[in-house]
């Protein structure tokens, strides 16, 4: 008998001891692989016994209810997953966790509202990916960043009424994807799909289904170039001036940074602080009430902590010094995106900078078209001479002086903007 065939017939034998009698263990002679079809087999589970070696795994066409952790766990070669078309609602976390060779996977027209999405990040090797036809309501942020070589989506046909944006930015080789037949809510939340869709290169099937569920006004119509929505990204204005020489304050400099936005809707304020000592990240105002009353109280202001944030985005801090040297960041977000405005703040020596960048404008970012990145601000530095003369706005947006009999004080600013 000639060696090879012998070879390939212990193989199949191999194959076929570990098979599970409802299912049809073949061995893929030229390719090495092995395939274990189980469908149309109306089971309820998936069946004990398969060949360890299988590397393609068809279940669909059954009454599956439910995936365990450990449905699979004698598959790790598996290529290939096929479970369409059966009545999976649950699937417990890292069921497909160490599957790390999977490539495909289709769990398409079942009955899921939530998927194991924690176990997409061991699948760096997936291709294809088809969640279509289920109840799923959501997909987290960054819920496909580790799917490097994933090149077919399929989302179509489920309860999505948002995808967080970005969704799809770290799918560099995906050529192919399927969202249609999701009642999407065409609020401000949806407007980077909207511009991402008018933009991508990536093959979009059935756009005149993706379509708005709600706001009632825009329901059934096309979320395309023709659909209008009221929304603007963010834009930051950043001002700031110091109290030095106030009449009432007494103990040191208290310098004031105002930051202001404008966005549909309407944003929301942060402030970011980072020295050397510490980082801070102030959500909102933390003080009510108008700046300038509330430093009447300096044993109020040091209740409330070095940072004051008001309610209309102006941040103080008092008695400043050395300490307090480093970068201030604003930023605002609404539902469409966000934008924020830094400056590095430092003390410096007394030596009177040139006339001619002596500034105290106000420092603003441009209305967005596109998303605010830290990659696109420009940098500007800005001198402010605090007490030879005493900085005031001029109507041309220039500085005017006057003396001040105190010690000489140098405030550098390197202002980050967007652009």
């Amino acid at each position: 008998m000639d060696l090879t065939f012998s070879l390939w017939m212990t193989l199949l034998l191999v194959g076929a001891q570990s098979c599970p009698e409802v299912c049809r263990c073949v061995a893929m002679k030229k390719s090495g692989r092995h395939s274990a079809d189980c469908s149309y087999k109306d089971l309820q589970a998936v069946p004990l016994g398969l060949p360890a070696n299988a590397t393609a795994l068809t279940l669909s066409v059954n009454r599956i209810t439910g995936l365990r952790e450990d449905s699979f766990v004698d598959t790790e070669a598996l290529q290939a997953l096929w479970l369409s078309y059966n009545e999976i609602s649950a699937i417990a976390k890292g069921t497909f966790a160490f599957l790390v060779q999977l490539r495909a996977i289709d769990l398409s027209h079942n009955q899921m509202t939530d998927f194991p999405w924690g176990d997409l990040s061991n699948l760096t090797s997936l291709q294809q990916l088809k969640l279509s036809h289920n109840r799923l309501e959501k997909v987290p942020p960054g819920g496909f960043h580790m799917l490097k070589d994933l090149r077919s989506l399929w989302l179509n046909d489920n309860h999505l009424a948002v995808l967080s944006e970005g969704t799809f930015n770290s799918l560099p080789l995906l050529s192919q994807l399927q969202i249609s037949n999701n009642p999407f809510d065409c609020s401000c939340k949806i407007w980077w799909l909207k511009r991402w869709l008018e933009n991508t290169l990536v093959s979009v099937p059935e756009k005149e289904s993706i379509t708005c569920a709600a706001p009632e006004h825009l329901k059934g119509l096309v979320l395309g170039k023709t659909l209008t929505l009221d929304c603007m990204l963010p834009s930051v204005q950043l001002s700031y001036s110091s109290s030095l020489g106030n009449s009432v304050l007494h103990d040191g400099l208290t310098l004031l940074l105002h930051c202001s936005a404008v966005g549909k809707p309407l944003p929301e304020i942060q402030w970011k602080i980072q020295t050397l000592a510490q980082n801070v990240v102030i959500n909102g105002p933390n003080v009510e009430g108008a700046w300038d009353n509330l430093l009447v109280d300096a044993t109020s202001r040091r209740r409330k902590g070095r940072f004051l944030v008001f309610e209309n985005g102006s941040m103080a801090i008092s008695e400043f010094s050395k300490a307090d040297e480093g970068i201030y960041t604003c930023q605002a977000f609404n539902e469409v995106g966000s934008c924020e405005a830094s400056v590095d703040v430092a003390l410096a020596g007394s030596e009177k900078p040139p006339v001619d960048r002596l500034q105290n404008n106000i420092q603003a970012s441009k209305p967005q078209t596109h998303p605010c990145n830290k990659e696109e601000f420009s940098e500007k530095v800005v001198f402010i001479y605090l007490t030879a003369v005493a900085p005031k706005t001029s109507s041309n947006g220039g500085i005017s002086g006057e003396p001040w009999p105190c010690r000489s004080l140098l405030l550098v600013l390197l202002l980050a903007l967007c652009s």
